[in-house]
């Protein structure tokens, strides 16, 4: 399903993280997650409150995430809540003991749209070490499982770096055997715990970008790259017309459009999605950010308006800005239809608007 939205007006999709709290330890995380609530996380009316902003905004899409979202009571209070307010909503329960068939039941009677996984391994030993879990990787599976069985829409996401590199293969074959509708593809950003990995260098996403491409010419799901924002700049490269010349020059309005796309699938958009450009993020104690993965609030959901801050605040306009990136993306053909990970340059520079780093262009 594929929505118009005014990127400048409202974003495509908000992340609410709803706790932190989590059993997992995983190497990247970008929360520093622990296994303890936090006692100023929003409640489950402030929630609500916060649900309807997002509907007055015209944002059509929410997630509820964490650390590990079934960690909170009220989850199915909260996705009934923006059910009934015409919202799509997701969540990502992590591979733990807490995640059981009658939650997932209980998710889907909720009216949840999509459910979403975590796989970074493709076997239980490489998963396993990379989430620090013992048997996080047979509960992710079970638990992909039950969300079939339950006739929820399943997507897979699975976080890139050079510790698995080498497994994109297998873990794409894996993904595929899962019966998936949509498979996130994450880059690595150098945030919280995931300050110690080490990226993919630019020339391994090139090479994971000729591996997506070709999958997502074949594949019957979705195949969606996050923090990579670069990967559209490969894709119009290569369906580029060249037959009389250099391709042609990508303009502003240029779109890319899946050549499969499942019913029911959320989460999918034709224009680049970026920091605080048709994303928002809100943090468990009510941050407004521009993502997760660039941390800097903006507002606070208890005392701003969401629509307020996305639309007007200095962070978000200047992020929104193609004209104002710097280095290469500034000087770059497709800076408004790439513009390179945003949260990436900022943690790796301190400037949200320098360079994307792990690039192969130079114009």
């Amino acid at each position: 399903m594929q929505f118009n939205v005014d990127f400048d007006v409202a974003p495509l999709l908000v992340i609410w993280e709803t706790t932190r709290a989590c059993e997992l330890a995983c190497h990247h995380c970008r929360a520093d997650a622990i296994n303890k609530r936090h006692p100023d996380e929003l409640d489950v009316e402030e929630g609500k409150t916060l649900l309807n902003a997002i509907q007055d905004m015209g944002t059509p899409i929410v997630v509820l995430t964490g650390g590990d979202p079934i960690q909170r009571e009220d989850l199915e209070e909260l996705i009934a809540h923006g059910k009934s307010l015409g919202l799509r909503m997701g969540t990502i329960p992590a591979g733990t003991p807490r995640l059981t068939h009658e939650r997932i039941r209980s998710l889907k009677k909720a009216g949840v749209d999509q459910v979403a996984f975590s796989i970074d391994g493709p076997t239980p030993e490489k998963h396993d070490e990379f989430r620090r879990v013992e048997g996080s990787f047979a509960m992710t599976i079970q638990g992909a499982r039950w969300t079939r069985e339950e006739g929820i829409p399943l997507q897979i996401n699975t976080v890139f770096s050079r510790w698995n590199y080498d497994d994109f293969d297998a873990l794409a074959e894996l993904v595929e055997s899962l019966g998936i509708v949509f498979w996130e593809v994450f880059f690595l950003i150098p945030t919280g715990r995931g300050r110690v990995l080490e990226g993919c260098t630019a020339e391994q996403f090139e090479k994971l970008f000729e591996k997506l491409y070709a999958l997502s010419k074949r594949a019957p799901f979705v195949v969606k790259v996050t923090e990579a924002q670069h990967y559209r700049r490969y894709v119009l490269q290569q369906e580029a017309d060249t037959s009389s010349g250099p391709p042609r020059h990508p303009g502003t309005g240029r779109e890319i459009r899946a050549s499969r796309h499942p019913a029911g699938a959320i989460g999918r958009s034709s224009r680049v999605v970026n920091a605080g450009k048709g994303f928002c993020f809100v943090d468990h104690v009510g941050k407004i950010c521009p993502s997760g993965f660039l941390p800097i609030a903006a507002g606070d959901v208890r005392k701003d308006d969401i629509a307020e801050v996305y639309r007007h605040s200095t962070l978000f306009r200047e992020l929104r800005n193609p004209v104002m990136l710097k280095g290469k993306c500034g000087r770059c053909e497709f800076r408004d239809v790439c513009g390179g990970s945003r949260s990436r340059a900022h943690a790796l520079t301190g400037d949200y608007l320098a360079e994307e780093t792990f690039c192969v262009l130079e114009r």
